[in-house]
């Protein structure tokens, strides 16, 4: 198996563990900030166990020695985390998962505003694409009763603190960010732990709990490692099936349907990022093979 499969099928077996994310957030009968507790706290257990089996302590000598930048993924890793949770409770699953399909537009503004990166005519055209489907999703949400502006904002704050974690991490390319996951993970649960009490609800549903923090552990790990095999166009396009497959899931198991107003603008916001993605991906591989 040549390197580019390998990293297609880690990346994409990747995605499809993360596609259930939301549909566990809906069916954990707990408060939010209890729900991100328990998702934070097991994701950072299980990537923790996942480093020290293959990496061993000194696994977490590069990671501490990344300065502010490392601290600044750490920060927003942290922080990305709890912020996905409270917008799923407030928002539909729909107007979540197409807003933060357009993280690689914040991290392009953000490596453009810190890392002096230039911005292309073909990544201006699909910003603005992008923003006229976030503000159809945004209309969208006042007339529906399962979407809210409030869990729309909390989403972009989402998609915003991701952005600031990949271009901290664009700044330590040559350092492997994934034993700063758990790190992450247990700080924000223990931060969260400050105001909530986890346990009630984890003795009723741990299997719920365990199941949810397993599948985004899984999937963090393989979305880690595929990128290493593949373009981040590639990577990019793969990441967009999330957007599409969540939102079905949770239309399937629990029939949460999304609007056509979503809809609309989830469709602009995933066409833009297609289209803009597999041109760059057509012009690598001309660039290859001519």
């Amino acid at each position: 198996m040549n390197n580019q499969l390998k990293g297609l099928l880690i990346t994409t077996l990747g995605v499809l563990f993360v596609v259930p994310d939301s549909l566990f957030i809906r069916l954990l009968d707990a408060e939010p900030l209890v729900t991100a507790y328990w998702r934070s706290m097991t994701v950072g257990v299980f990537v923790l166990i996942w480093v020290l089996v293959t990496q061993g302590i000194k696994g977490f000598g590069p990671v501490m020695r990344t300065g502010r930048a490392g601290l600044l993924y750490v920060v927003a890793l942290g922080a990305m985390a709890p912020a996905f949770v409270m917008a799923i409770a407030n928002t539909s699953v729909a107007n979540v998962v197409f807003i933060l399909a357009a993280i690689p537009v914040f991290s392009l503004l953000f490596s453009r505003l810190f890392l002096g990166e230039p911005i292309s005519k073909r990544m201006v055209m699909t910003m603005a694409a992008v923003g006229a489907g976030l503000a159809i999703i945004a209309y969208g949400s006042g007339s529906s009763e399962i979407a809210s502006w409030k869990g729309d904002l909390w989403a972009l704050y989402a998609a915003g603190m991701f952005a600031v974690a990949l271009t901290a991490a664009r700044k330590m390319r040559e350092v492997s960010m994934v034993p700063a996951i758990p790190v992450a993970s247990i700080c924000a649960a223990l931060l969260i732990g400050l105001f909530v009490d986890p346990f009630p609800a984890f003795k009723t549903q741990y299997i719920l709990f365990l199941g949810h923090g397993a599948f985004i552990a899984i999937a963090s790990c393989l979305m880690m490692l595929g990128p290493r095999y593949i373009t981040s166009a590639e990577v990019s396009l793969l990441i967009l099936l999330e957007s599409v497959l969540a939102p079905i899931l949770v239309w399937y198991v629990i029939g949460e349907y999304p609007g056509e107003l979503t809809l609309i603008g989830g469709a602009v916001v995933i066409g833009a990022l297609l289209v803009s993605n597999f041109v760059v991906l057509m012009r690598q591989r001309k660039n290859r093979n001519g």
